[in-house]
């Protein structure tokens, strides 16, 4: 808990701190990577900093959970510090790097905001950060834990077994462990982290959902090659559909990730767009291996059926559950499923059950409109869980 000081001056800085946050985290991270550039190169996604989409993240983090430190001084906000763990936890993130996020984004404060930064201030933004820093050591010290490895050692060698071109930008590759290991159980919904060595020496890692059964031995992730739009092409993504092949040996590291499916009879959404399809067949795996009896409604949004990845799969594992449906939406529209609609997810004609829970991934703006839809048709807050690929933004914007 934020001492009574402290949270008096964070509360009146507080507006000055969130208007030049954006300010505050570009001038950190030019800081960080001057000092550290191997971090740059080795650890951080090139690509988002390049758009400024991690920066986004990180101010929207900081503004959060120091909003959340003095309105509600009694909750310490579990949920985000959890969600960031499994991202730092799955990148190998170390206690040893807090120390020098925290000289470099005091720093940035410092210089930013200038002579309002007074000792008092300093000290009490201080005690956000380390209240914040301290909290997800702790977290990310369990998860390393729960993996058996140690702070920072989630990496192991991964032999790729088959490789299955889903559609033109899609690939799905089929791992099994190089080091003669059995491989970790996950939980459906996860993720693992892939790491590249590049042209250029780099080391870039990205984290693709587990798209196969918990129980299995081969572990599968499907890569969408990540072409221009706003930012840069995917560096490994194009990397990953260029040179990997069967045979090959990557560095992945153990499944993170909190979006996972609970053990419930209740009724169950779920709800995808594009590439978000990923964790979704592996809920849909699950649920047919527990013999789900509830009714589990399959929402899906793309292109069109020629870019709907793992299509079949999802289908497949639909017509085995006991009251399993699809909805599915295309932009422009083609043979495809009997429940098949042209535009984007409209659910006012899907039936919704009472008790409902949902899990939701994509982009954001589909999960926001699935989100709205679904609170307004009755369905309680806590029983819609999300996942962003990417830094998340959704917590940046709210």
């Amino acid at each position: 808990m934020l001492s009574q000081k402290s949270a008096d001056t964070v509360r009146a800085t507080l507006p000055a701190v969130g208007a030049a946050i954006g300010s505050i985290t570009d001038l950190f991270y030019r800081k960080l990577f001057e000092a550290h550039p191997e971090l740059l190169r080795h650890m951080f996604n090139r690509g988002n900093q390049a758009a400024g989409i991690q920066r986004q993240a990180l101010a929207g983090a900081v503004a959060a959970f120091a909003t959340a430190l003095v309105e509600r001084p009694e909750v310490r906000p579990d949920a985000m510090l959890t969600r960031i763990a499994h991202k730092h936890a799955s990148l190998g993130v170390s206690p040893a790097q807090y120390p020098l996020v925290h000289r470099h984004l005091s720093a940035a404060i410092a210089e930013v905001l200038g002579d309002a930064v007074t000792e008092e201030v300093a000290a009490a933004w201080d005690e956000v950060y380390w209240l914040m820093a301290n909290a997800l050591i702790e977290i990310e010290r369990r998860l390393y834990a729960e993996q058996g490895v140690l702070a920072g050692g989630t990496w192991r060698p991964w032999e790729v077994a088959e490789r299955v071109q889903e559609t033109a930008d899609v690939v799905t590759f089929r791992l099994r462990p190089a080091d003669g290991r059995p491989a970790p159980a996950f939980k459906a919904g996860q993720y693992v982290s892939v790491q590249v060595e590049l042209a250029d020496g780099a080391r870039q890692i990205r984290q693709y959902s587990l798209t196969n059964p918990p129980g299995a031995t081969v572990r599968s992730i499907t890569v969408k090659h990540v072409r221009g739009g706003t930012g840069p092409d995917g560096e490994v993504s194009g990397h990953l559909h260029e040179h990997l092949r069967e045979g090959d040996v990557i560095s992945v590291s153990a499944p993170y990730g909190d979006l996972v499916l609970d053990a419930t009879d209740a009724p169950l959404l779920l709800a995808s767009a594009g590439i978000g399809c990923t964790p979704i067949v592996a809920m849909l795996e699950d649920l047919v291996d527990r013999g789900h009896q509830a009714p589990v409604i399959a929402v899906h949004a793309d292109r069109s059926p020629a870019d709907h990845a793992l299509r079949a799969d999802q289908e497949r594992l639909v017509t085995k559950l006991a009251q399993g449906s699809a909805h599915v939406w295309y932009e422009r529209p083609g043979d495809g499923w009997p429940a098949e609609y042209t535009g984007r997810v409209d659910l006012s004609g899907v039936e919704i059950p009472d008790g409902v829970h949902a899990y939701l991934c994509g982009p954001l703006g589909f999960m926001r409109s699935v989100r709205t839809q679904l609170l307004e048709r009755g369905v309680r807050p806590s029983a819609i869980h999300y996942e962003v690929f990417g830094p998340d933004l959704w917590l940046a914007q709210d």
